[in-house]
């Protein structure tokens, strides 16, 4: 490694206008009390950009500036180098060419640091300077809490076998492993939360333990050896969440809050005996994040526009429809949002609440108690109400009664589990609902699902759309497709995966004249064609086809799509 040139940055920002003497002598002066290097406390006092400081020094060295906010990280050969030197040297491997390592550095000067890591990684380097924030947030990015869960797994198991413990009277003995299970509690749920998972699974298997989280819609598996840890581990959640630790032949289910990276989570819990011990699925709930209002879930401008004037009708039955976790929930309360005000009263019967929302009286049902849907929805109705949300129509009872409710002048809004707009409708008569009701209830059906978005930071250019490109001519009988297609890469904005948040993709329904005569004679085939030939519809697979066109989604998400869909 051939050594930089030794350099006093004082007098080379002195030399190029950049500071003055006063400058200077007021940062050498801070320096010494606050023990930074001279460059950081310019930075700190503002007395010079921190950009035009890098440019500089790359332009003095003849070495790159890197933006590591697009650059296409190695996950694997980035953590060649151990977290704690990466940390102390606020270095990062980047690359390599004809053998010698290029390490991204903030500050390339610092000659000790250069040694070290030469020593350390045994290869010749060539550097880079790097901007000291995107330095940081590369390293929390490249290393994640996977490796602190692996830690943390094999103390515990160290422990659980030194020790012999009985798993079924570890609740009173939890002292000698309760803090080892904490912290690995912890870092699981830190990461899901750095990383946007709405939920965790942990899953004991005959010779590992999976973790799982889902990320985007996605599931993503850490595989650890040390399955005996599983029992603790669901045992301490059993615990926060105040279940029967002794009960584990039957399902239960609970929750609990905690506080994570400074974000109020609610954590709702479902455990499930299975043949290598029991499951446990936490979903999150993100208190601490605001209800999107309907100009910021992604709806199209027509169809938002369409979607207001019918949730602000006197009455009638909106319905929602789509799997579970695919942002049915955030459209509901977006809606609600809107329409929330002194002169309307709102009432939701909901399992769980997700969101607590001000002015609205919201029901949480517990069969249990057998507080169920329809005799919540019956008191509810009771209670004045203009609006009512029911969180699903699960049943015959539930349904007649939020149609009847519709019919009689109230405005419902609730969801069901179908693939596209068209089907809910005749979903209703298939669980056993007069055709008539719904005719005369229904006012419209919205179908959704999420797509993931693209990076912006470093999605390309899509240069062989054509792969799938017939496949998805053929599902939405156009002639050709042609758009800004583009695909994913990876970067440290997106932890490498290509894309970053989701987006949605909608179908909207409209309940016509000709649909409604043939509700009421329940002619499925009628419905069919005169819901195809609605001059509002558009099927979801070409709602997700013109995502891929603008260059928002890529093909391979759309093709995920429609193969879902058939």
């Amino acid at each position: 490694m051939s050594q930089p040139p030794k350099i006093r940055i004082g007098d080379l920002l002195l030399q190029n206008g950049l500071i003055s003497e006063a400058h200077l002598q007021q940062a050498l002066a801070a320096q010494k009390s606050s023990g930074k290097k001279l460059g950081r406390v310019l930075i700190d006092l503002q007395l010079i950009k921190e950009d035009d400081l890098l440019n500089l020094l790359a332009q003095q060295l003849k070495i790159p500036l890197i933006n590591l906010d697009t650059y296409p990280f190695k996950v694997d050969f980035a953590r060649q180098l151990p977290e704690t030197l990466a940390r102390r040297f606020r270095a990062i491997l980047l690359g390599e060419t004809d053998g010698r390592y290029l390490i991204g550095m903030s500050d390339p000067l610092d000659l000790f640091a250069l040694d070290e890591l030469q020593r350390r990684l045994n290869r010749v380097l060539s550097t880079a300077v790097v901007r000291e924030e995107q330095l940081l947030a590369a390293i929390d990015s490249l290393y994640s809490k996977q490796d602190q869960i692996s830690t943390i797994a094999s103390e515990l198991e160290d422990e659980l076998r030194s020790t012999d413990i009985d798993i079924a009277t570890l609740a009173s003995t939890a002292s000698s492993t309760d803090a080892p299970v904490a912290r690995l509690l912890q870092s699981i749920f830190e990461e899901a939360v750095r990383t946007g998972a709405s939920d965790i699974h942990i899953e004991p298997d005959e010779h590992v333990v999976r973790i799982r989280k889902r990320v985007d819609g996605l599931l993503q598996e850490q595989v650890m050896n040390e399955r005996r840890i599983a029992a603790a581990v669901i045992l301490k959640l059993k615990i926060m969440s105040d279940l029967d630790i002794s009960e584990k032949r039957l399902p239960q289910d609970g929750r609990f809050g905690i506080k994570v990276l400074n974000k109020n989570i609610d954590v709702r819990l479902s455990t499930l005996p299975t043949s290598y011990g029991e499951s446990v699925v936490l979903r999150l709930l993100d208190h601490s994040n605001q209800i999107l209002s309907l100009d910021h879930i992604g709806m199209p401008e027509e169809l938002l526009e369409r979607f207001r004037l019918t949730i602000k009708r006197p009455h009638g039955m909106i319905l929602v429809t789509g799997p579970t976790g695919s942002g049915k929930t955030t459209t509901l309360y977006g809606a609600l949002a809107e329409i929330n005000t002194p002169d309307i009263k709102i009432i939701t019967v909901e399992d769980p609440i997700e969101y607590q929302l001000p002015r609205i009286v919201q029901v949480q049902v517990n069969p249990k108690i057998e507080l169920t849907f329809d005799r919540v929805l019956r008191t509810a109705l009771r209670q004045d109400p203009d609006v009512v949300m029911v969180g699903e129509m699960r049943d015959l009872e539930t349904a007649q009664i939020g149609l009847r409710a519709s019919i009689t002048g109230h405005l419902v809004f609730s969801t069901l589990h179908t693939n596209d707009s068209i089907s809910a409708a005749m979903r209703f008569i298939d669980m056993g609902v007069e055709p008539y009701m719904v005719a005369s209830a229904l006012r419209a059906v919205l179908a959704q699902r999420l797509v993931r978005r693209l990076c912006v930071h470093c999605k390309t250019a899509d240069d062989h759309p054509e792969e799938h490109l017939s496949l998805l001519i053929r599902a939405t009988g156009i002639q050709e497709a042609q758009g800004n297609f583009q695909r994913p890469q990876g970067c440290r904005q997106c932890s490498m995966s290509g894309y970053k948040g989701r987006i949605g993709v909608y179908e909207w329904l409209e309940i016509n004249e000709a649909m409604t005569a043939a509700l009421r004679q329940s002619d499925q085939n009628a419905f069919i064609q005169a819901a195809r030939s609605s001059p509002q519809y558009r099927p979801l697979a070409l709602t997700a086809l013109e995502l891929a066109q603008q260059g928002l989604t890529s093909l391979d998400e759309v093709t995920r799509l429609i193969e879902i869909l058939d």
